[in-house]
């Protein structure tokens, strides 16, 4: 079975890791934690980078950080993983949807301004499968409304808008090192602004409220903490991100190359402004197939290439069917997010992908044509 991601670590991964069992550092605090946080950012181009330990936790925490909760909405989109509406639901706001672009997958900003109202406090921007967001666009719609900008990069990191690498243009990002993310610690998350004092605001909440005296509160916190063992394995795959990026930009070339000009088949794209990283190498299925997505994935599935269906998308979603007024109204329409679901499956994009492996991939892909 080719999978359809998987870890990938070729640098100092173990050697780190051996140092943190050797001199006892295990949990979060360690000189790892910090060297990740501060690699991190830099890459990146923040100021400021604080560990979590897991993407949600990251989102969660910039949200209460910016001061978003009761009565408050956040508008997001409605083709992407159910964390980013979750997270607004936990924060005490409510999500409110916005259809996505029919290219980038990602958030339409021409369709942002219709959904403000005087309760909308944010913009969550989700860099969806490597593409970036249309960031110049969003950042000029948040400042005609004083909004507040969220940058959901779980799957973009080193992605950029226009030489500016995602995760500095808004208020606060968030960022996933799962272990099918460009980087990983097996599961954790970071936090990226570039103001001071919400910098310590983040780190204040991130630590249960700790501060001088000790056991004292005077902020409900969280236990968001990332280990110095994860942070060991973040710091060793940050040193090597830029060979990660520039691998998953050429695993995307040889499928584009592979599968251009095949008929009734959408390949991802890349706007003249974005450099995609192709975070999860994905493909819309038409009816040349003679079959739906789900058939294709389980005839390929059965030739050995393990695949993934798109995300669905938040409206469609069971859960937010109810009458709870924290979820987000579900009744509208929002046809491109459901040609994605409908259509789309992501190909195997891990690092450690062999050229071998792609043709092999792509060639059983072909078979399922009827």
């Amino acid at each position: 079975m080719i999978p359809v991601c998987e870890p990938f670590f070729e640098g100092n991964e173990k050697k780190y890791v051996q140092d943190c069992l050797d001199t006892n550092w295990v949990s979060s605090l360690g000189k790892y934690v910090v060297r990740f946080e501060e690699a991190f950012s830099h890459y990146c181009g923040a100021r400021h980078g604080i560990a979590c330990s897991n993407g949600t936790g990251a989102l969660h925490l910039g949200l209460v950080a910016l001061g978003i909760g009761d009565g408050d909405e956040v508008i997001i989109p409605d083709f992407t993983l159910i964390v980013t509406a979750n997270v607004v639901i936990l924060a005490g706001a409510r999500p409110v949807l916005v259809d996505v672009d029919l290219k980038t997958w990602c958030i339409d900003p021409t369709k942002i301004e219709e959904k403000i109202t005087p309760r909308t406090k944010a913009i969550m921007a989700v860099h969806m499968y490597g593409h970036p967001c249309d960031m110049t666009a969003i950042m000029k719609i948040a400042r005609r409304h004083n909004l507040y900008v969220i940058e959901d990069c779980a799957i973009a990191h080193g992605a950029e808008v226009n030489g500016q690498k995602v995760g500095t243009f808004g208020d606060v990002a968030g960022f996933s090192f799962y272990g099918n993310k460009i980087v990983t610690t097996g599961e954790g998350g970071m936090v990226l602004c570039n103001d001071d004092k919400l910098s310590e605001r983040l780190r204040l909440l991130q630590d249960q409220g700790f501060e001088e005296p000790r056991f004292v509160h005077r902020v409900m916190g969280f236990n968001y903490r990332l280990t110095n063992i994860q942070a060991a394995i973040g710091l060793a795959q940050t040193e090597k991100v830029k060979e990660k990026v520039a691998r998953k930009r050429e695993i995307a070339r040889m499928y584009n190359e592979l599968l251009q000009g095949q008929p009734d088949m959408t390949l991802p794209w890349e706007a003249p402004w974005a450099r995609n990283v192709y975070g999860m190498y994905g493909v819309l299925i038409g009816n040349a197939f003679g079959m739906n997505r789900d058939e294709v994935i389980r005839k390929l599935g059965e030739k050995g290439i393990e695949t993934r269906a798109f995300f669905y998308p938040m409206h469609r979603q069971p859960v937010y069917q109810g009458n709870d007024h924290r979820f987000p109204d579900t009744s509208g329409s929002y046809p491109v997010s459901d040609d994605l679901a409908r259509r789309g499956l992501y190909l195997p994009s891990g690092l450690g992908l062999r050229t071998t492996q792609i043709q092999e991939v792509v060639s059983k892909l072909l078979e399922c044509r009827r």
